[in-house]
């Protein structure tokens, strides 16, 4: 049986993550626009490894998501989205330009952040105080040193 992370391990995963994705997704502006690309979609050009190189560099995300405790549900929609990045990216001409504005890491990097931030929210509420439990002892109590004082 795994261990669940602590707090502290899941926020180092999501910021090795978020530094991961901004390098394959996000690191390049191109001039004169406000849309970035990441080194990705260049590799994406090499023909043939290109794209198998981003379909490993995008386990990378799968990977740090078992760590940090992900549910099945959100590693199969990382998977989902690592597919249509690589069979997107698979086109000619198009898929390189594809594989620039879907940004895979990215979207697994907010799924996995959305899911550890919906946790660590998730606390049970706090106990009320037993006020019931409380009255019903001191009548209890009461009887009984009313019924010793009326012995005695």
């Amino acid at each position: 049986m795994t261990r669940k992370p602590s707090e502290a391990e899941q926020r180092a995963i999501l910021a090795r993550l978020d530094r991961f994705s901004r390098f394959t997704d996000n690191s390049i502006g191109l001039p004169f626009t406000r849309f970035k690309i990441g080194v990705e979609p260049l590799i994406g050009l090499v023909p043939g490894i290109g794209d198998v190189i981003g379909l490993l560099m995008s386990g990378y995300v799968l990977i740090e998501a078992q760590r940090a405790g992900a549910s099945k549900e959100v590693k199969r929609r990382m998977l989902r989205n690592i597919g249509i990045d690589f069979v997107g990216g698979l086109v000619p001409v198009v898929g390189d330009a594809f594989d620039a504005v879907y940004k895979a890491n990215t979207r697994n990097t907010r799924l996995l952040r959305n899911y550890l931030n919906e946790q660590l929210a998730v606390e049970p509420p706090p106990r009320s105080f037993p006020w019931k439990i409380l009255i019903g002892l001191s009548v209890l109590f009461a009887a009984i040193i009313g019924g010793l004082l009326l012995v005695l």
